[in-house]
């Protein structure tokens, strides 16, 4: 008989960008939570918000890192620093990511380049860093972070959705190219979450009751351990055979 599926990531080392809150501080306790060591890509590698500590409460080690995904030299640096630290890197998550909302007509260049920088940029640069890593190990996997703009339109958010739109492809790129070198690429797209960056514009009774319908399926906001759960699964065993894809994570709204 086969093997039964794998979910635990035991002695594995991971790092997640934009760590410190919301998406990135829960993918990070429940990479820890499922056997990783988590090196934590931070803007300010000296504010945690506790979160090492967290981890390490868990029996796992954690590594802050000086990580501004606006800034190459710092991706490649933290990823080095993390190897340094590991002695390997078998898990990468591109958490990291912004969206100034606002009319299309009214977006301002600065906003779209920033937008651009970290959401795109980032997200390659830091797969480039870690795949670097990952082709001499011959082995890895790595996890961006599209969402359900990419799939859906969302008004005064042209350029974030557009960002969203391109991760899904870079996904597929990425997985094609780095296959042979036994890395995995995938992505998770998740509708609206409660986290610190989504709390102004949910705490609107009216957006906030707009967006629970469009959750066609569940009609309800999630919580960020649903997102982190199936980016443990796509990071575990369970899923070597799945590379290329963009997980939707939407409660329904791209059902309809």
């Amino acid at each position: 008989m086969d093997d039964f599926p794998r979910f635990d990531l035991t002695s594995q080392i991971a790092l997640v960008t934009g760590a410190a809150r919301g998406l990135g501080r829960a993918i990070s306790l429940a990479l820890a939570h499922a056997g990783a060591d988590v090196a934590l890509g931070l803007r300010d590698a000296s504010r945690d918000g506790g979160l090492v500590q967290e981890i390490e409460a868990l029996g796992r080690r954690a590594l802050p890192l000086q990580m501004d995904m606006a800034r190459t030299g710092q991706i490649a640096q933290a990823v080095s620093d993390a190897v340094a630290r590991f002695g390997r890197l078998d898990i990468l998550v591109n958490n990291a990511g912004i969206a100034p909302d606002n009319l299309a007509e009214k977006v301002r260049e600065e906003d779209f380049d920033l937008t651009v920088a970290i959401n795109l940029k980032g997200t390659f640069f830091a797969s480039q860093a870690a795949a670097r890593v990952m082709i001499a190990q011959k082995s890895g996997c790595i996890v961006n972070m599209s969402s359900q703009a990419g799939f859906a339109a969302l008004p005064t958010e042209s350029v974030y959705c557009m960002t969203k739109a391109g991760i899904a492809h870079l996904t597929k790129c990425l997985a094609v190219e780095w296959g042979c070198h036994n890395i995995r690429v995938n992505a998770v797209a998740p509708t609206f979450i409660h986290t610190p960056g989504t709390v102004a514009a949910l705490s609107d009774p009216e957006f906030r009751a707009d967006v629970t319908e469009r959750i066609a399926a569940l009609h309800r906001i999630g919580e960020p351990m649903e997102v982190a759960g199936a980016v443990v699964f796509l990071a575990s065993p369970a899923a070597s055979l799945i590379t290329g894809h963009t997980m939707l994570i939407d409660g329904g709204w791209t059902a309809r």
